[in-house]
């Protein structure tokens, strides 16, 4: 079944208080849509909405890391609106830190947001989706899901581990006419590179000195990033509404052209090693 073409669509996103996010619930309540909007804190997301018209939306706080808890919210919007038509797993915060930094707490606090999180709610969901053979999930993931750079390498962690998440469930789900992309954002101008939406290592080890410099760039880039979040909480609602983008849905100049790069470097590598590569296989008898 196709995005609602008569009637206000329900959406429910995660990660709604602030950056992309919010935007993209303001966006929808102005369309008029109905916003289940799951948040840590519904009440920062009610200062941040101003006087927007509160009539379609339902807040929700819930930690997505409980799967229990993401089911009674599924539930809750149900119950309000009906049947969900589009889910966006947008939750998520960035890390700044080596490798050898990151405890063990670090990362499966940064696994419990960015895949079990997604995987609470998808498994929530899906029952529904699969039963009215419809349905369009949005997992935003990050130009980081598809390149890596040093001192990003908790954060890539996550967006990749939620690439493939996301690219084996658009196979198993496409027979039940339910739609699925990735988002692929590049530096959008939101509060994401904020302290207070950027996690960093409790404790720094010697010779990281070229990642303290680039954590220290990064703090210094919050408006001065090239994506704009009105323009892309727009674009994923077109993503939705067009329901024709393809899979792999990048955003921002600057990140198709890292993914072209690193596309190129992929192949160079593939090349490079072919000649060891084909030397495994059982030989023909």
């Amino acid at each position: 079944m196709p995005y609602p073409t008569t009637g206000p669509a329900t959406w429910f996103v995660t990660g709604t208080s602030r950056g992309l996010g919010l935007e993209l619930v303001k966006q929808l309540l102005e369309r008029g849509d109905n916003v289940a909007a799951a948040t840590r804190s519904a009440e920062r997301l009610n200062a941040a909405l101003g006087s927007a018209d509160r009539s379609h939306l339902l807040p929700l706080e819930v930690d997505l890391a409980g799967e229990k808890a993401v089911a009674a919210a599924v539930a809750a919007a149900a119950d309000r609106f009906g049947a969900i038509d589009v889910v966006v797993n947008n939750a998520g915060y960035g890390f700044l830190g080596a490798i050898e930094e990151v405890t063990d707490a670090e990362a499966r606090q940064m696994f419990d947001v960015q895949i079990f999180g997604v995987w609470n709610l998808l498994r929530a969901v899906l029952p529904a989706f699969r039963q009215s053979r419809s349905g369009h999930i949005i997992n935003i993931s990050s130009i980081l899901g598809l390149t890596a750079f040093p001192g990003w390498g908790l954060y890539c962690a996550g967006k990749y581990a939620l690439e493939g998440l996301t690219e084996s469930l658009a196979a198993e789900v496409a027979g039940f006419g339910i739609k699925v992309n990735l988002v692929e954002p590049g530096y959008t101008r939101t509060d994401f590179l904020r302290i207070h939406s950027l996690g960093l290592p409790a404790n720094t080890a010697e010779g990281y000195e070229a990642i303290r410099e680039m954590t220290e760039a990064h703090l210094a880039m919050p408006g001065t990033q090239l994506g704009d979040p009105v323009k892309a909480a727009a674009a994923i609602i077109r993503v939705a509404v067009s329901g024709t983008a393809p899979l792999h849905q990048l955003l921002g100049s600057d990140s198709y052209g890292l993914a072209k790069s690193h596309i190129e470097a992929l192949t160079n590598d593939f090349e490079a090693g072919h000649e060891l590569a084909v030397t495994t296989d059982i030989a023909a008898k």
